[in-house]
């Protein structure tokens, strides 16, 4: 009697534990379900609807992350260049292009896992729209390095690779109108100090 009891509560622990392991597996490593990419920018519209599959909610409440909605925005997140090259912190590069129709947007840096990058002195690593230089023709050039640059700079500080998170509020791309074919702006590598 004992031994059955012994087996059946080691079954059990053996069935809860693999599963709950192999949940946490995956949610931590598989990538969130509904991707929608434009040149090295990827965004997860469906991420703040009932219409997210289960497990990117589930990473996202293991993550403490909020989720915009579709009538609130939607972040777009950069970890390559244009030609396919892993963002560096130690090189510099240029956000060149126009901004898609959008009440606000902010473009900030974060290392790998999503957190901010710390700030080079005062001067934080992320621009907005309010702060942003634009030239005559609307285009934007944005120069992400670790060295100060004039006109729109964004400083990366730190060593190791990096992601660029654009993050675009009241805008109709968010509600789904011309999201797969939406331009965003090109990420080029200019020099590289690593």
């Amino acid at each position: 009697m004992l031994k059955t009891v012994f087996l059946a509560l080691t079954t059990l622990l053996i069935a809860i534990g693999g599963g709950a392991g192999s949940l946490y597996l995956f949610i931590k490593s598989a990538p969130p379900i509904g991707a929608v990419e434009s040149g090295s920018w990827i965004a997860f519209p469906d991420l703040g609807t009932p219409h997210a599959d289960p497990y990117s909610r589930a990473r996202f409440a293991r993550e403490g992350g909020i989720p915009l909605g579709r009538s609130e925005g939607i972040v777009f997140t950069a970890s390559k260049d244009s030609a396919g090259r892993i963002l560096n912190r130690q090189c510099t590069y240029q956000v060149e292009g126009a901004m898609p129709p959008a009440q606000h947007w902010i473009l900030h840096l974060t290392d790998l896992a999503g957190a901010s990058l710390p700030s080079f002195g005062r001067k934080p690593a992320a621009l907005s729209s309010e702060t942003v230089l634009r030239r005559r023709d609307s285009g934007l050039t944005i120069s992400i390095s670790p060295h100060p640059k004039p006109d729109n700079w964004i400083p990366s500080t730190g060593q190791g690779a990096m992601q660029v998170v654009l993050t675009l509020l009241d805008t109709p791309v968010s509600a789904g109108f011309g999201i797969t074919g939406l331009t965003l702006p090109a990420i080029k590598q200019v020099s590289c100090d690593a």
